[in-house]
């Protein structure tokens, strides 16, 4: 039984704003699903992209990683930096082979990017043991250029090759003559794996990529839901009704591959309000489950493992802070441990302080924030409406910080019973830097407190960055 490689491309073809923690959630969903290979996109800022790439890799613990190298050696070296600590790095070296394509993306003829192949092809090789040659509209390519540059590549270190009909206009006959025609005259394409990959823009993809592995392919790319490529849904059922008879099969689980394409698709496609920044915050299945006995060591394990990076001086609070919580209780689960870091770890001056809010909310009304917060003795006061009165204040605040930091969780739970139960909130901010930092704040008024907490996160932002 032969079995076909899949490579997901869903990441690097998002085009929703998603947030920091949700495109990790969905690598760590594809992870879970058992896909070969997670494609990312492309790194363009060299700060934010490399950070999301960078915990990507330390996310994903049984799928390779592959990410396109650019079209320099600098931006070679970049992405070989991010995935070098990944399970299985793939670096892809991606190029127009059209002559349209090479001109207006690339301004190079043939001759040129043959050498432009060889060039970072060669360099990918020396920095990362796996590199995919990536033909870019290959369907529309001239044959014979076609092959040289298939044959360069591979010469230069490339140990798989990809064939993109990016225009999605060939049928299953078209394709199947296509890739024999490659596989003919190309002298070196037998040495290496090759993959395609198939544009869904005449509803023909599922039909190309069946016609291309009865012709000897041993890789396929697909994506989760409709990003206008081949979806993974497809092919596997595909798989499932043909793949004996074929001989192949695919080591994507069938038993999880509803649930996750569920979870990724409500990520990708859920609603998001054009006013607020806060919809989508997610919990991550990564719980952390800490035992009366467990040593320092598990400890600061557990902080790193649920997204924090303290100092010494602060692990040792938490680890003083957690021996004093399990004298009444066996175990700490993750939301007693992220109390325990936002009350101990790294409390500074508030350089934000609330004076007052006034919060106007209900069923017939827009919810709206009124909140006046110090700083540095001088009174600011925002005013923002917001889906709800939490989403206002949290608004409001940004109003008169001027900036917006990314929410990457939000928790209310209850510390005391009865009617005049204590709240106590926990907010979880993630700085420009990709830093996390949580506040936390507790008030028989669940909206105070979740504005204390919030204020308690960013009093230890501006700490940081005014240090």
């Amino acid at each position: 039984m032969k079995k076909i490689l899949i490579t997901d491309k869903t990441m690097s073809g998002l085009t929703a704003e998603l947030s920091f923690r949700e495109k990790t959630e969905i690598a760590k969903q594809l992870d879970k699903l058992g896909v070969d290979v997670i494609e990312l996109p492309q790194i363009r800022s060299d700060k934010a992209d490399v950070l999301l790439v960078k915990n990507i890799v330390s996310v994903v613990k049984k799928t390779a990683v592959s990410i396109p190298a650019g079209f320099t050696k600098e931006a070679v070296e970049c992405a070989a930096s991010c995935i070098k600590d990944a399970y299985s790095p793939v670096l892809a070296v991606a190029l127009p082979m059209s002559p349209a394509g090479m001109e207006y993306m690339c301004s190079l003829k043939p001759d040129k990017m043959l050498a432009k192949i060889e060039e970072l092809v060669s360099y990918a090789s020396e920095l990362c043991e796996k590199v995919e040659f990536t033909a870019l509209d290959a369907t529309r390519a001239e044959k014979e250029f076609l092959c040289k540059a298939i044959d360069t590549a591979v010469n230069a270190g490339a140990s798989s090759v990809t064939l993109c009909d990016d225009a999605g206009v060939m049928d299953d006959d078209d394709f199947s003559v296509f890739i024999n025609d490659v596989f003919e005259a190309s002298e070196k394409i037998s040495d290496v794996s090759v993959n395609v990959d198939v544009s869904d823009a005449i509803s023909m993809s599922t039909a190309c990529i069946a016609a291309a592995v009865k012709n000897g392919v041993s890789g396929i790319k697909t994506t989760v839901g409709d990003h206008g490529y081949a979806d993974i849904e497809s092919i596997a059922s595909f798989v499932k009704v043909k793949g004996e008879k074929l001989g192949i099969s695919i080591s994507v689980k069938d038993a999880t591959l509803k649930n996750v394409c569920d979870a990724i698709k409500t990520l990708v496609y859920q609603d998001r309000s054009k006013e607020s920044p806060y919809k989508g915050v997610i919990r991550s299945d990564d719980e952390a489950e800490l035992h009366k006995n467990d040593d320092f060591a598990t400890v600061s394990q557990a902080v790193t493992k649920i997204g924090y990076e303290l100092s010494a001086e602060d692990s040792s609070k938490v680890y003083d802070e957690f021996i004093k919580v399990t004298q009444t209780r066996e175990v700490i689960g993750t939301k007693e441990l992220e109390a325990i870091i936002a009350s101990v770890a790294m409390q500074v001056p508030s350089t934000y302080r609330l004076v007052s809010y006034v919060i106007n909310a209900g069923n017939v009304i827009t919810a709206t924030a009124n909140l006046c917060i110090e700083k540095e003795g001088k009174k600011l006061n925002g005013v923002y409406v917001g889906d709800g009165p939490i989403d206002a204040a949290f608004l409001a605040i940004e109003q008169v910080v001027g900036h917006h930091f990314e929410l990457d969780d939000f928790q209310i739970q209850s510390v005391t019973e009865g009617r005049e139960a204590m709240g106590q909130a926990l907010v979880k901010l993630r700085s420009d830097s990709g830093k996390l930092y949580s506040g936390s704040g507790i008030s028989t008024d669940v909206i105070g407190a979740s504005i204390k907490a919030y204020l308690n996160a960013l009093n230890k932002i501006a700490f940081e960055e005014n240090r």
